[in-house]
Formats: structure tokens, sequence, C-alpha cells
């Protein structure tokens, strides 16, 4: 069993919990006997799963335990016999957080965007494979959505609806309840990963984006060192189990740095203030303070290092940069004044020695998405004068999702019209807002465009906006209340999501009490490793990308 990523027991924590239930109640209730202990068999699939809704701590509590490599070995050789039943669990996706899920299919990039003919099975088959997994996402929300997709430029969002549209009859016809089940008052909206581009190579100041994009994050795990460059590297895992990482990892992080102090100095004087009035009496109930205590300091040191690190690295080149690519992405400055000219708001990212070549090729990616693409002729002055030649195609290849990259002047189209958040409270250097929060919104306020967003399947009533009640009028107790029975938006998108647009499903949520957000993908980008994926779009790829079938 290979240790937990996250865990999900302790507290409500949305889709985590969910499949930790029917895991617990298809498989551990279903074999549970008293003072019995009992060992589970996983494939990859199915440790990644496990370690995404449950700890170790979880499975001992439910009477499983860890096999000695002699006993391991025995049952291989002679275990068939002692299989008392064997149960399918329509499980296969992993919960991320309580509203995020992934495949885990990192792959289907290329293979939904790859431009050779030779990947047209490949991405058949793929495409079956995620449409399965979305129908089993449904499933564990006992959700059969209105299926809607995003039309054009390109056809995977319609393809793939088309499939799940298909699946999710097939399903519901023959779930475990031999019931079929009506259309429930939730929508699935299939996007695109080439919908928003902006949103996945624009520098994020907001925690949880900002920490992902600049430091070293592997498997959600930050390494740092508390005592200076000589002391002992320690290792911390960003985890909803962790109240504070929840608190604070949607705050922009000029805010994280004022609050995680405050409480620092908060717990040290109750702490202090425990310590003064030490009597017989109380020392029992000190101690068992103490370890709280040290918990409490703990996290807030990991989450003070994180945010130390980050203004570290934006203070010496990433500032400069934020303003610029601001400006490019919304076409105005700070103080709401048209960007006349793009080229010249780029010149100076692109001859700051301090920049390295992916954060300048960022800032030429915002530079060709504001435009609507650029020349031929243009396009190689860029490359040339940056001198990015060997990374041209980080560049060239987002033509395949479907991003103007090369065009004629004459046939420059107008930036796409936004929602005008003007009034709305925030950073200078942090005006953008993704563009799936508009769709969400508007989603849920029934004003998608039924040609840009067309129907496979609708809902049993037309989502008119009667439930997007603002967070603002209504109490906590029945928004409570109102989510429980209240409908659901289901967002996927095909070539990975960003933290930033993870972060919209939960803004959204808290702004529509009766209507909750559930965003996926296939899998979690991050700026540098979507560049390397549409670097390699145009390459032959040997590795084939569909998961093995027994993972599913």
């Amino acid at each position: 069993m290979a240790p937990a990523a996250v865990g999900a027991v302790s507290g409500e924590r949305g889709l985590r919990s969910l499949v930790w239930q029917k895991l617990k109640l298809s498989v551990f209730d279903d074999c549970k006997k008293e003072e019995e202990w009992k060992i589970i068999i996983l494939d990859d699939f199915t440790t990644k799963l496990l370690s995404s809704c449950g700890k170790m701590t979880d499975l001992l509590a439910e009477g499983i335990t860890v096999c000695p490599d002699i006993l391991f070995n025995k049952m291989k050789s002679s275990c068939s016999w002692a299989i008392r039943r064997c149960k399918e669990i329509n499980v296969s996706f992993l919960p991320y957080e309580s509203q995020v899920f992934t495949l885990d299919v990192p792959d289907a990039f290329f293979c939904c965007y790859c431009p050779t003919v030779e990947k047209a099975k490949g991405k058949d088959a793929i495409m079956e494979a995620m449409a399965e997994q979305i129908v089993t996402l449904c499933a564990t929300l006992d959700e059969n959505p209105g299926v809607r997709y995003k039309s054009k430029p390109l056809d995977n969002a319609s393809k793939l609806a088309e499939l799940v549209e298909k699946k999710l009859e097939n399903y519901y016809k023959i779930d475990e309840r031999s019931q079929i089940k009506g259309k429930t008052h939730s929508q699935l909206l299939i996007i695109d990963r080439g919908f928003d581009p902006v949103s996945t190579v624009l520098h994020e100041l907001t925690f949880q984006a900002m920490a992902y994009d600049l430091l070293p994050i592997e498997n959600d795990t930050y390494k740092y060192k508390t005592d200076g460059p000589s002391g002992k590297e320690r290792e911390a895992i960003l985890e909803e189990e962790d109240e504070l990482w929840v608190k604070i990892r949607h705050k922009h992080i000029a805010d994280v740095l004022e609050e995680i102090p405050k409480l620092l100095k908060e717990v040290s004087s109750k702490r202090k203030a425990t310590e003064e009035k030490l009597s017989l009496s109380n020392l029992a109930q000190l101690m068992k303070k103490m370890p709280h205590f040290r918990k409490q300091i703990t996290k807030q040191v990991v989450h003070l290092n994180i945010a130390e690190d980050c203004m570290s690295k934006f203070k010496s080149s990433i500032e400069k940069l934020c303003k610029t690519e601001q400006d490019l992405a919304l076409g105005t400055d700070a103080e709401g004044q048209k960007v006349k000219d793009s080229m010249r708001v780029l010149l100076p990212v692109l001859l700051n020695k301090n920049h390295d070549s992916y954060d300048k090729i960022r800032a030429i990616l915002l530079y060709i998405f504001s435009t609507n693409g650029t020349t031929q002729e243009n396009l190689d002055k860029l490359i040339q004068n940056v001198q990015i030649e060997s990374d041209s195609d980080m560049i060239k290849n987002w033509e395949y999702l479907g991003v103007p990259v090369v065009v004629s002047s004459a046939s420059q189209q107008r930036r796409q019209s936004r929602k005008d958040r003007s009034s709305e409270e925030t950073f200078q250097l942090s005006r953008w807002t993704p563009v799936i929060k508009d769709v969400m919104e508007d989603a849920i306020e029934n004003k998608l465009d039924s040609k840009e967003w067309p129907y496979f399947s609708q809902c049993p009533a037309a989502w008119n906006g009667s439930g997007a009640v603002s967070a603002r009028q209504k109490s906590r107790t029945s928004y409570l209340d109102d989510r429980k029975s209240g409908s659901k938006l289901i967002v996927f998108v095909i070539g990975g999501i960003t933290y930033s647009e993870m972060r919209s499903a939960y803004e959204v949520s808290q702004a529509y009490k009766s209507c909750e957000v559930v965003i996926g993908s296939t899998h979690i980008l991050t700026p540098r490793r979507l560049l390397d994926d549409v670097k390699t779009l145009n390459k032959p790829k040997d590795t084939f990308c569909i998961k093995d079938e027994e993972k599913l």
C-alpha cells in the first residue's frame, strides 16, 4: 500500500469523502468482522485512488493492515482458492480536492491535440476511456446531467460529449439498482483546452497557483529547511486535511504574508499565557494542549516558508513581468486605459536578461493571444531576437489547440468580449479572471449561447437562474441545506486545468449558493509543464497514451 497523499475521512471533503464512502460501503463493510484483520491487494490505479481519499490510519480503522513479504509471496502463489467474491467498484477517476477531480491521463493531451494521422486510433481509444471515466464521476455524484459542449474551433469537445451522453444513457439503464434514472438537475460542460490559453501561461499571485508555478513542488510535496541552508530538510504535503492550507490557498500572496505571522503570534501568545498559569491542577491540561500548539505552529511555519520562497522568486524577476502580462492579457492598464501598442509593452520583457526563456516565451504567447495571432514575419523576428529557435514549437504548436498563432494582418480578429469586473476589488497585478469563471457564472444563470454551447441533452427543467442566489443574501446554514439538495455544474476540460481555474470553481460555488461547481480534467497543469507538452505535439511519440484496461 503506497503512503496516502490526501486524507478525507475526518471531515466533509466533497468528492474525496464520497469516493471513500463508496469504497467503505462496497468493499470494507462488506467483509468486516470483529477482531479480524484483512489485507487488500491493489494495482497502480487503485493505489492512487485509495491514496487520494484516505490515509493509512483510515485503513487501520477498517481492520486492514500491512502484509509481511513472506505472507504476501505465499498469497501470490496460492490465493485463487481463497477468493470469496469479486466486486467491481465503478470509480475510475481520482478525487484531487473536494471539488476537483482528474482522470490521471496526462498523455491524453498528446493524443487529443497531436496533428498526425497515425494517432487517430489512439485518439478514439482515449476518448472512449475518458467518457467511461467521466460517467463513473457522474455515478459517484449520483447525477445524470444534461450534457453541453463548447463548439469550435476543434471537435474534441463535441465528440467526447456524444460519447459521454451515450454511456450515461447506457449506465442508467443498467445501474446496480436496475432502475432507469432520468436526467437530474445538473449540467456537464465539456471544453477543449484552447478555449482560454491566457490562464495557462499567466503568472498567478494567489497562493496555491503561485506556489505550484514557481516552486519545485512534486506530488503535492513541498521540501524546505527550517534552520537556514545548512538545516535539516523536511517535507510537507499540501493537503485538505490541513485546515490552514484550505483557508489560505486561494488568497492573494499579499494577504497570506499578512495573515500567517498574525496566526503565529496568536498561537505563541496563547501558549505563553498557559505556561504562566502553570499549576498542578492544569498541568495535565497543558500537556494535552502542547501537541496541538506544536502542530499549529509547524503548519504555519511550512506555509510561511512557501510564501517567502514565492516572494523571493517574485521580487527577483516575476514582479516586473506581472504588469506586462496583465496589460497584455486584458488589453488595458491598471488605470483602465487601452493598450494601444502591445509590442511596445512586450519589448522590455524580451530585452531583460533576468528573465529566463520560459518567461519570455510566456510573454510572447500573451502578446500573440492578445492580438489573436501575429504575422509570420513578426513571429520569426521575435523568435530570432530572443534566441529561442530550439523552443519555438512552444509557440507555434498552439495552432493545434485551435489558437490563432500566425495570421495575415488583414484577418486579425477583435478581442473576445469579457464580463466587466472593474468594480470587483482586486490587486493591480492580479486583474485577470480565468475565462472559465465567466462560463460557470453564465451556465448557472442560463446565459450561455446555445449556438456556442450546443446541447447533447438537457436537464428536465432549464436552468433559469432561480437557484442563483448571491452569497451575501443567505446565511451559512441555509447555504449548506441548499447545497445538499441543490444542482451541480460539472465542468470538464480536455487537456489539463490550471490552479486558478480550480479556484474559480470554489469562488462560484460560494457566490451561487444552490449550485455546487465540480471541475475536472485529464490532469492538473502548470505553465512550464504545459509548454513542454505543447512543444512535443508535432513530434513522434513512441508510447501509447491510453491506460491499460485493467486500471479502469
